[in-house]
Parts: C-alpha cells; structure tokens; sequence
C-alpha cells in the first residue's frame, strides 16, 4: 500500500472520528423542549426554539409522531407520546439509588401512612425519582419525574443547604422564586440563606406550607460512598392533622433512620 494511503494511526495526530448522527441531535433536541412547565408545543414554535427551519422541524414532529414518541393534539399541538414516558420510568427505575432507595423508602410509608418522596437536585428544582403516595394528601399532581420549585420544597432547601456558596449563587437566581407557592415561601435568597444555614447545622429541613396551602414536609438527605449528599427523601402530610412540634417530634426521627439505612445502602460509613 502506498504511504499515502496507509490509515492514520492512533496518537499520530488524526482526528478522533466523528459519531454523531445530526438529525438524531436535532431529533433530541426537538424533545427536549417538552417540560412539565410546557407540555405542548405547535411544530412553529418549536422551530423557533431549537433554531431549526420550519421544514426541518416539521419533519421530525413526524417522524417523532409516527414512531410513538409524540402525540398529535386535536388543537394542532403535540406532547411527548408514551414511548417517551415509557424511557422516562425506565431511566428512573435503573437507577442504583432508586433500586435501592424504594424497599426502604416503602417500609417509611407503610409505617406512617404518609406521602413518601425520593428527590434530587437540578439546578433550581427538585426531581422527583420515587412518589409513595397516601391518597388522602391533597397537593398539586405531583408525580415521579415532577419537577418543583426547590426553594419552597422541604427536600429542595435541605439539597440547597449542602451547596457552596458559589454553587448556590449559580443556582438560585431571584427567578428561582416565581410562580405559585404557598403563603409562608420564602420570596428571595437572602431571605432563604439563614434557614439553609440551620438546615445545614441540624441536618434536616422542614417545609410549613411554602409549596402550597395545608402541606407539611420534613425531609432528611441521603449520601453516598464519598459522603456527599446526593438526594433527599421526605414524608408529607396535611397540616390539619400534623402540628410542626409533632412532625419535628415523631416524624423526624423515622426520615433521618430511614435516609440513614439508605446511606449505608450506598456504601457511606459515616455517623
């Protein structure tokens, strides 16, 4: 074979190949604008936010219906199909820390009879991972991948509080604290900073309200191997029925064992 055409090798100065498919980039990205916040899009404001000629978006909107993963709206809109919530709980369910969390995190709800979460921290909201619901709590339709505001949520501030000071500023912004909460949210960071400062030096969060009218929340962290908090877990309860003093004296306990047990799950050895 001549010089010139020998392959390249390795360390030579050749660029690494290229794997990516465009339109499977432009297809995910397509998807991507889909949130709870938003679940419906028309095929023209999707072009427009992901920068994609009308054309071009309308034929993956197709594509993307005909293969199940949207759903074609009587009003001309579209919203993720069930093949996309089927990846979603999928993703979820194959997480380590959800596999582990659960067995425990049940035992939680079945000895309280109360709502049990599983969340995490992205960005400024808290991802919820597992939902163990008691029917009797009337929130908002809170579900596995809900996505909440977490300066208003028990598990969102505790998450917070474990932050640095940089990271914290990244991301919290005085955007963080729009949108529908409940009447004892807190409204701006310097507002929030002397209850993540408490948080942080008792270990625990509680939430009286801040989410919506009539909750209640206590939530507890969970680490893992290296000691790094890397979720939370929560019980909610109507405040009717559950007095701060009484959460703090009989719930509190249970979700600190209980994220404790999970820990230890996760290969943390500390105290």
């Amino acid at each position: 074979m001549p010089a010139s055409a020998s392959p390249a090798r390795s360390g030579e100065g050749s660029a690494p190949p290229d794997y990516r498919v465009e339109a499977l980039a432009k297809g995910l990205r397509v998807l991507s604008v889909f949130t709870e916040q938003r679940p419906t899009w028309r095929i023209t404001d999707i072009a427009a936010e992901v920068a994609l000629p009308l054309p071009t978006a309308y034929r993956i909107v197709m594509t993307l219906t005909a293969e199940g993963y949207l759903d074609h709206l009587p009003s001309g809109e579209y919203r993720p199909g069930v093949r996309v919530l089927t990846l979603g709980t999928a993703a979820l369910r194959s997480l380590d820390l959800v596999e582990l969390a659960t067995p425990r995190l049940q035992e939680l709800a079945n000895s309280t009879g109360e709502t049990v979460n599983l969340a995490v921290l992205t960005g400024d909201q808290v991802l919820y991972l597992v939902r163990l619901r008691n029917s009797d709590l009337v929130t908002a339709n809170i579900r596995v991948g809900s996505l909440l505001p977490a300066v208003h949520t028990s598990i969102g501030k505790l998450l917070l509080a474990y932050l640095d000071d940089a990271d914290l500023e990244k991301a919290v912004t005085p955007q963080s604290f729009g949108g529908t909460a409940g009447p004892n949210a807190k409204r701006s960071v310097d507002e929030l900073r002397p209850e993540l400062a408490a948080i942080r030096a008792q270990g625990w969060a509680t939430q009286d309200e801040e989410l919506a009218y009539g909750l209640r929340s206590v939530a507890a962290p969970v680490r893992g191997d290296s000691g790094a908090v890397v979720a939370g877990a929560n019980l909610a309860v109507q405040s009717r029925d559950w007095p701060a003093a009484r959460i703090t004296r009989e719930l509190r306990p249970q979700v600190l064992e209980t994220c404790a047990q999970i820990s230890r799950l996760l290969g943390y050895r500390g105290k």
